[in-house]
């Protein structure tokens, strides 16, 4: 027959989701019982995303049937709203909608080289061409490459209210450091003064009538990051990495900073998933396979797409043609940037 103290063990391997620490230590368990060879656990849990209950009865009951001895396990949820939750995270924060925009969506990852501004690129193009009408803001000033990647030029200039007009390409309205500097010219700014520019780009551009400003977040967790989260109000995340762990580690520490300050998260997008050889039609996992899936579920959020190594996509980037522009039917890319579109408008 099974002891509580063997049930607290097993129950300590169960991880809150998006934590590292165990349901335990955050003392969520409020109650063990056992009756003969049956378990039954209460748990309160103040929450309003019903993946957390649902992740957290899965592992409980997972670990507590591999304990010796134990027959039936019953989970009891005592789920609450968490504090302030008729309050808005933007009111708690302080923060605001952004002028002439009606949905705000952060492109983010842990660690650089994962492909994130292509991903916003393209899903900037793939929601405009789904009706909305879209902007996108590079807020990676220190390594601007959206103007690369629309292939263009232009200068922005200020209206009457002193406002900064976006450029406009392939019907996105874009702005960028890369549009303010020559190709050579590095941005060389301290924190403060870094965060000054990042609040410019949200509060001062002259956002005309947008259903949706996708954002190009440099990668990292740092005062950009912050500034943007405590500014304007998210309406979620998307969380770009390759499958292989290293990128998924820093990949969970962008998720962590979203979730402390609750924007949610919409999904995590898979890129270089695989490379599929175009003689032979032999599908190849240079970076491994199924991470970027196995930490969504990890995670309890969407999967939102797997995209491909492809070198048409670093054609079109290099060339200022969006891959998304292509027709979805004649380029695997552009269909996938597609359904993901389809997923987070």
């Amino acid at each position: 027959m099974p002891t509580e103290q063997d049930i607290r063990n097993a129950l300590g391997n169960v991880r809150y989701p998006g934590f590292s620490r165990d349901i335990l230590s955050f003392g969520l368990v409020k109650g063990i019982h056992i009756e003969g060879k049956d378990v039954t656990i209460d748990i309160s849990i103040a929450t309003k995303d019903p993946n957390i209950p649902r992740l957290i009865h899965e592992q409980a009951t997972d670990v507590l049937n591999k304990v010796a001895g134990v027959g039936q396990v019953k989970l009891n949820f005592d789920i609450k709203d968490p504090p302030g939750a008729g309050v808005t995270a933007s009111e708690k924060l302080g923060k605001s909608s952004i002028p002439g925009v009606k949905k705000i969506i952060a492109v983010a990852s842990g660690k650089g080289g994962v492909g994130k501004s292509t991903v916003a690129s393209n899903l900037a193009i793939a929601l405009s061409q789904s009706g909305l009408r879209t902007g996108l803001c590079d807020c990676d000033l220190y390594g601007p490459s959206i103007a690369l990647m629309f292939g263009t030029d232009e200068r922005p200039y200020q209206n009457e209210e002193q406002q900064i007009v976006p450029i406009e390409k392939y019907g996105i309205q874009l702005i960028s450091m890369g549009f303010l500097l020559e190709d050579s010219s590095p941005v060389i700014v301290r924190g403060p003064i870094a965060t000054r520019y990042t609040q410019q780009f949200l509060r001062q551009v002259a956002w005309d009538n947008l259903d949706v400003l996708v954002l190009d977040l440099p990668p990292g967790t740092g005062d950009i990051q912050l500034t943007i989260v405590q500014t304007v109000s998210l309406d979620g995340a998307v969380i770009v990495t390759t499958p292989q762990e290293v990128a998924l580690i820093d990949a969970r520490k962008a998720v962590g900073m979203f979730q402390k300050v609750n924007v949610p998260i919409m999904g995590i997008i898979e890129n270089m998933s695989y490379f599929l050889c175009p003689s032979d039609g032999q599908v190849y996992h240079i970076f491994g396979k199924g991470g970027g899936e196995h930490e969504a579920k990890r995670l309890g959020v969407p999967l939102l797409g797997q995209i491909p190594i492809e070198m048409h996509v670093r054609e079109c980037g290099d060339e200022g043609h969006p891959v998304a522009l292509e027709d979805p039917a004649k380029s695997a890319t552009s269909k996938v940037f597609r359904e993901i579109a389809a997923k987070v408008k």
